[in-house]
């Protein structure tokens, strides 16, 4: 947060946002009201199909055409929602995800690859000489674009199901202590459990690497060399994860990695008489 409110001491930073929809928009919503009110220039790009980014007196709204419905991503979307919480094994879940998980990548790939080809688009932002590029780094496009901009990046994210930013962050992964997502352990689990949870983090290379390989030839495209997702999310400066000890099991991270739970909350009323 430092950071992002030192951009520019003087006058204000320029700042584009490249966002995700949904509850992801809502979560960097308070945050770039914020700024605006210290008087960075903030610049948000987004597809025709996200519904909830809307035009604002905070922030200017740069939207580009995709080649997909509205209708087809919130499916696909919600359908993987349904999938997480079904009381099924955990095989059957872990099959499931992968493949609506491998569908959406596909969607959010080929809406990147939009603004990435969109001269117009691009070479506005090109000449706009921001400051840095804020995105949510679970659909890459907006490091991507960073790269291809020569700019600094911030994350704000709520984790990876696969610890992808545990492991691009450079943080410890402590598979006997803490709980492999979607894995329903808790931290005193049985030797069994035990297994599961290493066998699980093991194979979470192989999960990320099947999740992202839309994005990962996206962008070797772009950059004209063969690099992998994990390597583009290497260059983040910051990572401002929306999560606390309070609901996480405590883990050591990096410094680089700020902890901003409650940044969703509003602010609290007086309890009634």
């Amino acid at each position: 947060l430092l950071f992002l409110s030192l951009l520019c001491s003087a006058g204000g930073g320029k700042l584009l946002v490249v966002p995700m929809d949904e509850s992801h928009w809502l979560s960097l919503r308070s945050l770039l009201v914020a700024l605006s009110q210290k008087g960075h220039q903030i610049v948000t790009v987004a597809p025709e199909v996200n519904s909830s980014v809307e035009a604002s007196e905070y922030h200017t709204l740069k939207r580009y055409p995709v080649p997909l419905h509205r209708e087809e991503l919130r499916a696909r979307v919600r359908s993987l929602g349904n999938d997480l919480f079904e009381g099924k094994p955990f095989r059957e879940r872990i099959a499931a995800l992968l493949e609506k998980v491998r569908l959406i990548s596909n969607l959010y790939s080929s809406s990147c690859s939009s603004l990435l080809h969109n001269k117009d688009l691009m070479r506005y932002l090109q000449s706009s000489e921001f400051d840095a590029v804020l995105t949510d780094p679970l659909v890459p496009c907006g490091q991507i674009l960073a790269l291809r901009l020569s700019v600094p990046s911030v994350f704000s994210l709520r984790g990876f199901s696969c610890s992808a930013d545990l492991h691009v962050a450079q943080c410890p992964d402590l598979p006997f202590y803490v709980p492999r997502t979607f894995t329903d352990s808790s931290d005193h689990m049985t030797f069994i459990q035990h297994v599961e949870n290493s066998v699980l983090k093991s194979i979470d290379s192989f999960l990320c690497s099947f999740a992202y390989l839309p994005f990962q030839l996206l962008v070797s495209d772009v950059l004209h060399k063969q690099v992998t997702v994990k390597e583009v999310l290497c260059h983040g400066s910051i990572w401002l994860e929306r999560m606390g000890f309070v609901f996480e099991y405590p883990m050591p991270v990096m410094p680089n990695v700020i902890f901003t739970e409650g940044i969703n909350c509003r602010k609290k009323k007086p309890l009634s008489q």
